[in-house]
């Protein structure tokens, strides 16, 4: 990329979060992510150069130098800080602004500042292709997989049903979504298949913003800021068939819809549970805390007594899960501890930079969330490393799974090619087909030491409503959200006449 010849026509909107917008390269497999901040600050940057500059450097440091130390380098890709022309960022701003949903509009695009942080385009990624399928690409926000054990949560409901599905209850009362989604994160990152699949399957019901689905780098299913268009099970069903026909004598025969989501799915649970660079045993909860179901969970238990719990412990979901398992205290015991940190930063306010509330995120930084004591010694260092400690995990609950997935000639052999090609080749293998994929783990932004009354609050107003609601409806009440299987699945149905 020549940074001096940039031309914003051959870049195209590719999606937002709540502080970036995120363009990719029409040709080149790459995606610049830019910054955003409120429209009415558009003619007054709230920042210089010099701090947005910054900004981005302490993504790429916290992600290169904590996040990937923790979750490792295999599936973490860091990036690095770009500066642009200013001309060039204007005119992308304007050509990308009707592209923007709605709802995203309330904050513009940095102008001012050149800087973005230039990253792989994960959504259609440089895969060893024996054929010119076009890269199957699924993007899962899992949120948090483990259940809250401890001493200071306050209610014991905190302890039976996860964070996500009293969450639910809550979006759909502040009319964030119409629906609450039936997908439970404790169910997928159990690491029993019977539960990932329900999981996975949930989702594809109720995406909301959990999960996306990408071909050849265009997203072909998302329930998008509401939108219906893309959460066509039917579409996705046709785009997902000649990837998985030509196994098992499927050429000409016809292959049902059950089938092929079944199909599908089991690619992806063999894909989140590969261990990637070796096996890797089965890795259990280190506090025996953690592995037990979510009430809230629609799965049915009694189909899960003889599988398997725990995932192999390299496996994306494993990592990613004891990586948010350095929140041991839970907001309600944290926040006491980040109250001792703000006193002391209000008595001695150049404090900040020496114990890295800001950055920078080195090694240094590792350190101190690494060896913190296990008992409270009521020092200010005890508080700041659990402080760190509960930043990083909330990094990791936010966080997004990348799978990519290309069909694998049959033929190929797994031990061919260079080591580092075998790493990126790791092979599924499913019933029918056989798949190359790369995970990977992106969103690993540092969230902000300030943030954390806000997150104290939210918790309280997630649990109050979820209380208030009656803590779900009986099993059987609870009415089938979109519907989007019953018409594909239709097909699968047989009758059966008897003679009168």
């Amino acid at each position: 990329m020549e940074v001096d010849k940039m031309d914003e026509n051959e870049w195209r909107y590719h999606g937002e979060g709540n502080k970036s917008l995120v363009v990719s390269h029409v040709q080149l497999s790459i995606v610049l992510r830019l910054l955003k901040y409120p429209a009415e600050d558009s003619e007054n940057p709230p920042q210089t150069v010099e701090q947005a500059f910054r900004q981005v450097q302490n993504i790429v440091d916290f992600s290169s130098n904590v996040m990937s130390c923790l979750l490792g380098e295999k599936f973490v890709h860091s990036g690095e800080v770009v500066k642009l022309p200013l001309e060039f960022v204007r005119q992308l701003s304007i050509k990308v602004q009707h592209q923007r949903p709605a709802s995203r509009r309330d904050k513009v695009m940095d102008i001012y500042s050149g800087c973005a942080l230039c990253l792989p385009n994960l959504t259609s990624p440089t895969l060893h292709q024996p054929t010119h399928t076009p890269t199957l690409c699924i993007e899962i926000k899992p949120k948090c997989g483990f259940l809250p054990y401890s001493k200071h949560v306050s209610q014991d409901i905190k302890t039976k049903v996860c964070r996500f599905c009293m969450h639910q209850h809550y979006k759909v009362a502040m009319g964030m979504w119409k629906r609450r989604s039936r997908y439970c994160p404790i169910d997928l990152f159990s690491g029993n298949r019977q539960r990932m699949h329900f999981a996975i399957r949930q989702l594809i019901e109720e995406p909301q913003n959990n999960l996306k689905i990408f071909k050849g780098g265009q997203c072909i299913f998302s329930s998008l800021e509401g939108i219906d268009d893309l959460m066509d099970l039917n579409s996705l069903l046709h785009h997902l068939r000649p990837y998985f026909q030509y196994g098992n004598n499927r050429i000409n025969s016809h292959m049902t819809s059950k089938a092929l989501l079944n199909d599908f799915i089991q690619v992806l649970v063999n894909a989140l549970l590969s261990a990637g660079s070796g096996d890797g045993g089965v890795v259990m909860d280190r506090r025996g805390e953690g592995w037990s179901s979510c009430e809230a969970s629609m799965f049915n238990k009694e189909r899960t007594r003889h599988g398997s719990q725990g995932s192999p412990s390299n496996s994306v979901l494993s990592r990613l899960r004891q990586t948010q398992m350095l929140d041991t205290l839970d907001i309600e015991g944290l926040y006491p501890l980040y109250r001792r940190v703000e006193q002391h930063l209000q008595d001695f306010p150049k404090e900040r930079t020496r114990l890295q509330m800001d950055g920078p995120y080195n090694e240094a930084f590792l350190e101190k969330l690494q060896k913190c004591p296990s008992d409270d010694d009521g020092s200010l260092e005890y508080a700041v490393s659990k402080v760190h400690q509960y930043r990083v995990a909330m990094t990791a609950k936010d966080s997004q799974i990348m799978v990519a997935l290309v069909p694998s000639c049959e033929e190929e052999e797994d031990d061919e090619g260079l080591p580092s090609q075998r790493q990126l080749r790791d092979f599924v293998s499913s019933r029918p087909p056989a798949f190359s994929y790369s995970v990977s783990i992106l969103d690993l932004d540092p969230k902000p030491f300030d943030n954390i009354p806000r997150q104290l609050h939210l918790d309280h107003n997630i649990v109050s409503c979820y209380l208030r609601s009656g803590c779900a409806l009986p099993k059987g009440a609870l009415p089938s959200h979109s519907g989007l299987f019953s018409a594909a699945e239709r097909e699968d149905c047989t009758l059966l006449f008897h003679p009168v």
